[in-house]
């Protein structure tokens, strides 16, 4: 098999799913009984968020262990939205967030909030001065995606958390889901007030994630209970789960500093080979995310050839926006500028670290043979 559908989920490491199992069976208490056994699981997710922490380099008390990315940016969204609500109603986001961004968003559209969809560019990046551009008296939150998960594009996060800076009256939030071990990110000190990852994507397990809040950072809670997870996620934690997480946080923070470049390299070669077949488009960027490209091939249905590539054991992706009236468009490619044609007929190739040289000499022999195959077939 060769998966290449990578920013959808990733394999699970083996040594993941030992720590998983090691702590069901073995660390089984509620964190929250005052019994011995409960105190030994408590003081086991004590130290996971310890070394959480020191990884992103930041406080043990700025992790909330949530149940994936998703989660992790509704409680993020309508948290500061909820919470700070009287000092102002306006969040910025942009056209081309996660569905659970974006979603998030017209949410609070029902509530009352009032929401600035930032246009991008062909690359798939907003501007930086539209960004200051937006920014109103009455703006409680910024919410911006490190990496696209379709194209792979990079936002200038940098800059607008030095924007967010000058701003203190407003929140910075940003979804870390597809950059983290893959994009390097600084949290302490750039202005970054909130920031979600999933575990899953980074050969960790479905259900588990983590929520970044500053310090300095209140928020409403989405689930009162017991306070867990300072009151910010009740309910009894996933302590395998988490477990489990930080053991996936901790291996791909050292793949990222040996092999990013491998996976730059096998981007690259990618890239170059599908330029030259006849009837694909590159719709990914030169600075794009090392682990994504996006391409097109007009005339073919993206379920066609994924079916096609399927059958020969060959996984990659497209990805349909739920919210566009055309059941097949990207609504990310639609809003970068690129013609119907182009955004109906997207594919996203996805790497992870495990991927090797030989599995793309592979696929581009199977891609190529399966556009030939279909244009033959409509002759």
């Amino acid at each position: 098999m060769i998966y290449l559908d990578n920013s959808a989920t990733t394999q699970p490491d083996p040594s993941v799913l030992e720590s998983f199992q090691q702590v069901s069976e073995q660390f089984y208490a509620n964190p929250s009984s005052i019994h011995q056994f409960g105190g030994t699981a408590e003081k086991l997710l004590k130290t996971a968020k310890i070394q959480a922490a020191d990884i992103l380099q930041v406080a043990p008390r700025e992790i909330v262990f949530t149940s994936g990315g998703t989660e992790g940016n509704n409680i993020a969204i309508k948290g500061i939205a909820l919470e700070h609500q009287s000092r102002g109603k306006h969040i910025i986001t942009t056209e081309i967030e996660h569905p659970s961004v974006y979603e998030t968003c017209k949410g609070l559209e029902k509530l009352g909030f009032e929401v600035t969809y930032l246009p991008v560019n062909q690359q798939g990046v907003i501007s930086i001065e539209d960004l200051r551009n937006a920014i109103r008296e009455d703006t409680i939150l910024i919410s911006i995606m490190h990496v696209n998960n379709e194209l792979g594009s990079i936002q200038p996060i940098q800059e607008i958390g030095e924007i967010a800076k000058q701003h203190p009256k407003l929140f910075f939030h940003v979804d870390d889901v597809q950059g983290l071990g893959k994009v390097p990110l600084k949290l302490d000190g750039s202005g970054i007030d909130l920031c979600s990852f999933s575990a899953h994507k980074i050969h960790g397990l479905k259900g588990t994630g983590m929520l970044y809040v500053n310090k300095h950072t209140t928020l409403f809670p989405l689930f009162h209970g017991g306070n867990q997870e300072h009151a910010i996620r009740s309910g009894t934690e996933n302590l395998a789960g988490i477990v489990a997480m930080v053991k996936a946080l901790r291996l791909i923070v050292e793949r990222e500093k040996k092999e990013v470049g491998r996976l730059y390299e096998l981007q690259a070669y990618l890239v170059k080979e599908l330029k030259e077949v006849d009837g694909v488009f590159i719709n990914t960027s030169k600075n794009a995310a090392p682990h994504i490209v996006n391409i097109s091939v007009p005339g073919i249905k993206p379920e066609v050839m994924i079916h096609m590539l399927g059958e020969q054991n060959i996984f990659i992706s497209t990805k349909s926006a739920c919210s566009s009236k055309l059941k097949d468009e990207s609504k990310v490619l639609a809003e970068c500028g690129f013609s119907l044609e182009r955004s109906t007929s997207a594919l996203r190739i996805s790497l992870s670290y495990d991927n090797t040289m030989d599995e793309i000499k592979v696929f581009l022999e199977a891609i190529k043979k399966a556009i030939k195959q279909f244009k033959e077939a409509m002759e």
